[in-house]
């Protein structure tokens, strides 16, 4: 007997890709997210691959949740079915690409690139091209884009950067015979930049103020240069979509493994507390985990909230650089990415926190610590003192170590049973120096051989950043090594 078919779901969407980095897709997508938006839209935010600060503009434009669609963390078969969980409830998507619209994992064809995403979406494309330095030439461009694959349903154009009335003429005049429609052309402008130092953007939590005037810049940008009618018939135009829906509580009741007689026991309650969660509700029964957030954290997949309170948890978060203690009753602690060396002053100087995380660790209480969770946790970052967890100093680095890893858990820890096979991402510039005493959280098979990390009892500390989505289980055993409600 044949399995019933998923009801179609249609959702109108878009991926903004661009022919490569730079070009303005952050600029166009975001602008065009929060033009939406102040029309009375329900607008769905997406970005391709593993970036974390562009969401953060997102969510500003939107007010919901930026999310990840990234097909080499969690998989080719994740894509849509994480696209339709984050989309419920929207009257569009718009999908910011990565890098230029064919790049994608080094050295394997097309996986986790913008192009690849918007086939698995079956998603229109638009191209914002950089035109500054251009007119004829950007028919051939766009032509070249358009025929390379036949798969990738390239129908629009935002022309970017465009100088004067006569440059852009110029350029409508060329594509008239490309065969893909201008659905816009944003002037050069410095109001709708955004701040930037060592690593890209900076996040939208450091510099909220700043953050969200450059969000309303990008808005009237796009809505004074786009034609936002023909987005929108676009976007509808993208056929409906048969996936079912991610869910995170299904997801951990089928990755969570049985729960040690001190951990968790697995919950089967509905999917409400998952949206405590993402809204920050008060959620009551389970045991407690802390999550670090903030300025110097601000590094979070969405995803990863939603399956620790699937798994049965309460999430609580709190802010390093204000908080002096951790939330009571505290028996597990999340720290992700973020930059704590931009803080590293303010971290150290809060001694207290800094004390309370070492004794919960020195409790045996289980912590998942992330690229800057490994830096916090260190003895001392740039030789200021942080919490002496581990025996390691961090400092910053002139070397971008920056890319998509394989890799194996090297010992048991509390997100992986040793052996356990992973995909992850790096993007730091520190470097960290380690002592005895500790084992390598994992061992990096690809693209070279290393060791990297900690796990030092129930500590696991590493550079590598893991979608838990694509990682089924991680939630679930992290959550049943965190003993029981505390308050």
């Amino acid at each position: 007997m044949n399995a019933p078919r998923s009801t179609p779901r249609a959702v109108p969407r878009l991926v903004i890709a661009a022919p490569a980095s730079g070009s303005g897709k952050t600029t166009v997508a975001t602008g065009l997210m929060a033009a939406f938006a102040a029309a009375g839209l329900a607008v769905s935010p997406h970005k391709v691959g593993p970036d974390y600060i562009d969401p953060g503009y997102h969510a500003l434009a939107t007010g919901r949740p930026g999310r990840n669609l990234d097909a080499y963390l969690c998989g080719p078969e994740r894509v849509a079915p994480l696209f339709l969980h984050g989309a419920r409830g929207s009257d569009l998507a718009v999908v910011e690409g990565v890098m230029g619209l064919f790049d994608g994992a080094s050295g394997q064809g097309e996986l986790a690139s913008t192009a690849h995403v918007a086939k698995l979406l079956r998603a229109p494309v638009v191209l914002v091209v950089d035109a500054s330095s251009q007119s004829r030439s950007v028919a051939a461009l766009v032509h070249g884009f358009a025929s390379w694959d036949p798969r990738v349903r390239l129908a629009g154009v935002i022309l970017n950067k465009v100088g004067t009335d006569r440059h852009e003429h110029l350029l409508r005049e060329a594509l008239d015979g490309a065969g893909v429609p201008v659905l816009g052309a944003l002037r050069r402008v410095r109001t709708a930049s955004t701040p930037s130092r060592h690593l890209g953007l900076i996040p939208a939590a450091e510099r909220h103020a700043e953050a969200v005037e450059a969000v309303a810049a990008q808005a009237a940008q796009v809505r004074d240069g786009c034609d936002l009618d023909a987005l929108m018939a676009l976007a509808r135009s993208a056929p409906p979509l048969t996936e079912e829906a991610w869910d995170p509580d299904s997801a951990a009741q089928a990755a969570t493994p049985p729960a040690s007689a001190s951990g968790a026991s697995r919950r089967n309650g509905p999917s409400a507390s998952t949206v405590a969660a993402v809204h920050g509700l008060p959620q009551a029964g389970g045991p407690i985990v802390a999550v670090a957030g903030g300025a110097a954290f601000s590094f979070s997949y969405a995803e990863h909230a939603e399956l620790l309170a699937a798994a049965g948890a309460e999430v609580v978060p709190f802010d390093p650089l204000r908080d002096e203690e951790l939330p009571p009753g505290t028996g597990g602690l999340v720290i992700g990415g973020g930059f704590p060396e931009m803080y590293a002053p303010e971290l150290s100087a809060n001694e207290r926190l800094r004390k309370a995380v070492a004794e919960l660790a020195a409790s045996g209480a289980p912590i998942a610590a992330e690229c800057a969770g490994l830096l916090y946790l260190a003895r001392s970052l740039d030789e200021k003192p942080m919490c002496g967890v581990l025996p390691a100093a961090a400092r910053m680095s002139e070397r971008l170590t920056l890319g998509y890893r394989e890799a194996v858990a090297v010992a048991d820890n509390p997100l992986a049973a040793a052996g356990q096979r992973v995909r992850g991402h790096e993007f730091h510039r520190t470097v960290i120096e380690p002592g005895a005493g500790t084992d390598p959280a994992w061992g990096i098979t690809h693209p070279e051989r290393r060791v990297e990390g900690f796990v030092q009892g129930s500590v696991h500390a590493s550079y590598l950043h893991v979608h838990w989505a694509g990682a089924p289980g991680t939630a679930g055993r992290f959550v049943s090594r965190v003993a029981g409600p505390r308050r």
